[in-house]
């Protein structure tokens, strides 16, 4: 390669690395604590209450994740919402996961198939549970997104409440949260 060639290849592989820098995260989630019963946790519906809005939810309500145990670690998942309403035309991304921490059952990777062909894999991590199964409070590593969870899709208005004062406890800021409509119960 002559001298012009090297050049540009380090030009470009700097400017990459400066892309990499300014798009690198800067704020870490909170480590999560305790553990999951995972046969409890990653089986039925779970009703989407807050969420950080992106471009893929534009439009979408009526939010849910259902999960399917495999075994005892991998899982199925299927997200879904509903376009416009909460009886409008439904939306739906899925895939394989796989449970990260064996054992503790509080971190999770899906490998999604957007549009049935674009991969894109996503790890979420479960910061706080109810004992009893009916809330989460779920996040990516990065705490770039952060979604609440609940058996119902009609939580009382206290309890969304007290999950997005929870959130913020853990450091979120939920000024971006928004709570998109449900179906009735």
């Amino acid at each position: 390669m002559n001298t012009m060639s090297w050049r540009a290849v380090v030009l470009v592989a700097g400017v990459l690395a400066l892309v990499g820098c300014a798009s690198a995260p800067t704020t870490r989630a909170p480590e999560t604590t305790g553990s999951i019963d995972a046969a409890r946790f990653y089986s039925g519906t779970w009703r989407e209450i807050g969420r950080r809005p992106i471009s893929l939810t534009d439009g979408c309500v009526a939010g849910a994740t259902a999960f399917q145990r495999i075994d005892e670690t991998r899982l199925r998942v299927r997200d879904t919402c509903q376009r416009g309403t909460p009886t409008g035309r439904e939306a739906a991304v899925g895939g394989p996961a796989v449970i990260m921490d064996p054992g503790r059952n509080t971190k999770f990777r899906v490998h999604y198939r957007l549009y049935g062909f674009i991969p894109v894999t996503r790890d979420y991590w479960v910061l706080e549970h109810d004992p009893d199964y009916t809330w989460f409070i779920s996040t990516d590593p990065t705490f770039t997104d952060l979604w609440i969870y609940t058996r119902s899709p009609q939580p009382s208005a206290a309890l969304v409440a007290r999950l997005t004062e929870r959130a913020a406890a853990l450091g979120y800021d939920v000024s971006k949260l928004e709570f998109p409509a449900q179906p009735a119960a």
